[in-house]
């Protein structure tokens, strides 16, 4: 059996164990993760301390992060999802039967890369490495994390389809802070590091984003 091959059904047997794996409660908890309005108020929150931390150079940090997530999502849904056309899990025939969907989401046709993980860990990365604040990477690489993951649980992307979008979104997040390190090093240099009760902001409007999708999950 050719090498691709074998990728591919190692591939899928892992996204079959994952997807698999579904209750009640994580069917809501993961779709609620996977929608990109819940984590409006987490972007808010960043922009407030990237403005309250940089003020006047705040402009082009906020350039930067809008620049990482054009780049990750034009990559992964704009060129790769046609360029290589996998079909997702969701829409695969020969998984028909096998595969958990929550409330009826498939996604669009192709999967590859997920545009999910491209985004969450662009944001992640670009925003840990300008924030240089330990308690803020962990919650932050926590959120991307558990997004990739309900891409698979939701039924939408396999586990290749999440590691390229990380790839890609990573690779946006290190082009865009050497762009802002070469043109812009008064951005990156007058911030050794957030401080603690700046960074505390994001940190507790994400914890309190994940309260409120529990009690959603358990209440709906």
């Amino acid at each position: 059996m050719p090498l691709i091959e074998i990728i591919k059904d190692l591939d899928t047997s892992l996204f079959l164990a994952i997807n698999g794996l579904h209750t009640s409660f994580y069917d809501g908890f993961m779709y609620a993760v996977s929608e990109k309005l819940t984590w409006i108020p987490l972007y808010l929150s960043v922009l407030f301390v990237v403005v309250k931390q940089w003020k006047k150079e705040a402009v082009w940090v906020v350039l930067a992060l809008i620049l990482c997530i054009v780049i990750s999502d034009q990559v992964s849904s704009g060129i790769l999802k046609n360029l290589v056309q996998r079909l997702r899990p969701s829409h695969a025939e020969n998984l028909k039967g096998l595969v958990h969907l929550v409330n009826g989401y498939v996604g669009g046709k192709y999967g590859f890369a997920s545009s999910h993980a491209a985004n969450s860990f662009g944001f992640a990365l670009l925003s840990s490495l300008l924030f240089r604040n330990k308690s803020y990477s962990y919650a932050i690489f926590t959120w991307a994390l558990i997004t990739v993951y309900s891409r698979i649980y939701l039924g939408v992307h396999y586990p290749l389809d999440v590691f390229g979008g990380i790839c890609i979104g990573s690779a946006a997040a290190l082009i865009c802070y050497w762009l802002l390190r070469k043109f812009r090093p008064d951005s990156v240099q007058q911030n050794a590091s957030i401080d603690k009760s700046t960074s505390k902001v994001p940190i507790s409007v994400l914890g309190l984003s994940f309260l409120g999708i529990i009690v959603y999950s358990i209440i709906i």
